[in-house]
């Protein structure tokens, strides 16, 4: 079988990814590689790949977390994990995890070409079935949910138990953590996967025109009731019901919904004949609703109905780790938006991205990546711009009073110090040295104060 799809391999030793690429493209493969994993998986997300080969051992991200991710966004594609002691424990977890094959350090080409041509072609039928599968139900998995955190695979757990259900679940989290793909992820994940997801933001609308929006109306109903119009209830016949800031809802809806939620039927405004459908609802707030329910805001009786089970959604602050992959993902849609080939932030820049709090969440760190990748025309996106969003970063990082942010401080002063004196205050040389741009060099001396006579 030809495979026009490329292979990915994702290693931090730049030399075996030449290796291995070399091997492959010989063999009339096509190949892409990364050496930093988290590139690697957000461009996966935007592309097809026949094969992913990862190491085991590498910083940020290993390689059992990638192979978890890349399962995660498609559970056919076929993955290979190369590592340089392959233990029992390591073993176990990466076949647990859905590895194909697991091979060595260090290997022979022919070795290579044997297990990569083997899992191919083992994989071929599962390629042939998941295209097939996609044509009927889409793409929707668990594609735009991004995340190695414990926190989000928490969440995702749950969320492949309880999908196949019809129970109830409330989705509680803060503004922007991505309450709505939990519940399309739900719904995607279901039985009802092939009938309408239908979404209503209760914060959106005046309470007037909530009922009329969730159960419809007759003609005449009220006063601009021009035509009969369907409920959102209705057209979510057999489908799933997602109600965003359902703690928004006014006391009327509330008790129009919970009837429903009890009959399993409903009539539309202005109508004495009832309606009968099955719908799963799914609920979401930013709000405590127990809190609501004790200022007689929020009916508990339908607080009851509607949790059948709760999901927690974490904060951005609370999942930190997820922050490089995040950013590594936008950063990928824009390439592929625009045709241009940023390579991500740089050191100093994402130090700050990741000390910042995030009160907006994913949705305000979408934001502040592509506004910055608008405005920077270098290959990596320094910190000058990213100050220009998140000035507080900074101040959170150097503002720390601990031992260990004193601890950094005083090594970064006496490296760069003793940097420049050993290149005799070349500051194009000292940069090349410490893996940085004189841009940032040139930051690092004015911020520590270090004048040419100490550096000599």
């Amino acid at each position: 079988m030809q495979y026009i799809d490329p292979i990915m391999v994702i290693d931090n030793d730049p030399g075996l990814c030449t290796l291995i690429s070399a091997i492959l493209t010989d063999n009339g493969y096509a190949v892409k590689t990364f050496n930093v994993p988290y590139e690697g998986v957000a461009e996966f997300k935007n592309g097809n790949y026949s094969l992913v080969i990862s190491d085991v051992k590498m910083p940020g991200m290993n390689g059992i977390q990638v192979l978890e991710h890349i399962k995660r966004i498609n559970p056919t594609t076929p993955v290979i994990i190369i590592t340089a002691h392959a233990t029992l424990d390591i073993s176990i977890q990466a076949l647990r995890k859905g590895a194909d094959d697991m091979i060595l350090k260090p290997f022979e080409s022919g070795e290579l070409m044997l297990r990569v041509n083997n899992v191919l072609k083992n994989n071929a039928l599962l390629r042939e079935n998941i295209k097939l599968k996609e044509e009927l139900f889409g793409r929707f998995r668990f594609e735009n949910i991004i995340g190695i955190s414990k926190g989000i695979k928490d969440v995702l757990d749950k969320v492949q138990k309880i999908a196949p259900t019809d129970i109830p679940v409330i989705i509680i989290g803060e503004s922007g953590t991505g309450k709505e793909l939990i519940a399309q992820a739900i719904h995607y994940n279901s039985l009802r996967k092939d009938k309408p997801f239908v979404a209503l933001n209760c914060g959106a609308l005046p309470h007037n025109l909530l009922e009329s929006e969730l159960f419809g109306h007759k003609k005449g109903a009220f006063t601009g009731a021009l035509e009969d119009k369907t409920g959102l209830i209705e057209s979510a016949d057999e489908g799933t019901l997602f109600l965003d800031e359902v703690g928004n809802l006014s006391m009327e809806a509330q008790k129009g919904l919970l009837r429903f939620l009890q009959e399993k039927e409903f009539r539309r405004i202005g109508d004495n004949k009832n309606i009968k459908v099955d719908v799963r609802v799914i609920s979401a707030t930013n709000v405590d609703l127990l809190s609501a329910i004790r200022d007689n805001k929020f009916r508990e009786d339908l607080y009851y109905r509607l949790n059948g089970i709760s999901l927690h959604l974490p904060p951005l602050r609370e999942r930190v780790e997820d922050i490089p992959l995040l950013t590594s993902y936008f950063i990928s849609q824009q390439n592929n938006k625009l045709h241009k080939n940023c390579a991500g932030f740089t050191a100093e820049a994402m130090q700050v991205l990741t000390a910042y709090a995030w009160p907006g969440n994913i949705r305000q760190l979408k934001n502040v990546v592509d506004a910055a990748y608008a405005l920077s025309n270098d290959k990596y996106i320094d910190v000058d711009i990213i100050e220009q969003f998140v000035k507080s970063a900074t101040k959170d990082i150097e503002g720390i009073g601990g031992d260990y942010y004193v601890a950094l401080a005083n090594f970064e002063r006496e490296y760069f110090k003793n940097l420049l004196h050993q290149c005799k205050n070349n500051v194009e040389e000292a940069a090349k040295k410490a893996g940085i741009n004189m841009v940032t060099l040139y930051r690092k001396i004015k911020k520590y104060g270090l004048k040419k006579e100490e550096t000599l």
